[in-house]
């Protein structure tokens, strides 16, 4: 798998000082003139934090570990669902952790506001797509975020990053854009993110 160094560089940014990277959500407050003022960095007092950033327990996971994100891969919830997932997708299973290190951070029953549920954050339709009906299975869902894994990597030639830009944007933006990651501020923190636990764990 081919790995983008400006991509991962990007990936340990998170590790400086919060007030420096502006992370952890958007902030918001309303002046005395009625004006409302949102920003990614709070410098002001009077900032409250108005929509939380799903990424930060991942990123923080990065500078501090603790709970089951400080434990080695091997070690974490659903391991052996993990590496059952592996052995019948060909997907190496430090790249699943990393995912639902991401995703979810080993919550079974996380639900977004787009409907992906649980441990990989799979929508519905693709759950269907691979034969998946109850997301909320652990085993279940690891499988399907497998096999789809295994799935964008064929088709984007093994480049992982634009596999990972797939399984955040869909395989369908990509193309859409050259074959490139997207331009979404999202998918543009994501990709580093995964690709930054995925080397961790590599190195462990």
């Amino acid at each position: 798998m081919r790995f983008n160094s400006a991509l991962f560089c990007l990936a340990l940014t998170s590790l400086a000082p919060l007030q420096a990277q502006a992370v952890g959500g958007i902030f918001g407050f309303v002046d005395e003139d009625g004006v409302e003022h949102l920003s990614n960095i709070p410098d002001d007092k009077r900032y409250r934090l108005v929509l939380a950033d799903r990424f930060e327990p991942a990123r923080t996971a990065l500078r501090a570990p603790r709970g089951v994100l400080a434990l080695p891969y091997g070690q974490r919830p659903f391991h052996d669902s993990v590496m059952r997932a592996s052995s019948e997708s060909g997907v190496d299973a430090k790249l699943l952790h990393a995912v639902i290190t991401v995703e979810s951070g080993y919550n079974q029953g996380a639900v977004s506001p787009k409907g992906a549920t649980g441990l990989m954050q799979l929508l519905p339709g693709t759950a269907k797509r691979y034969g998946t009906v109850n997301l909320l299975d652990p085993g279940e869902n690891i499988r399907a975020g497998a096999r789809y894994l295994r799935d964008l990597l064929a088709m984007f030639d093994n480049n992982l990053e634009l596999a990972l830009a797939a399984y955040n944007a869909g395989e369908n933006a990509v193309i859409r854009h050259g074959r490139r990651l997207p331009p979404y501020a999202e998918t543009r923190r994501y990709v580093p993110l995964v690709v930054a636990h995925y080397r961790r764990m590599q190195g462990s």
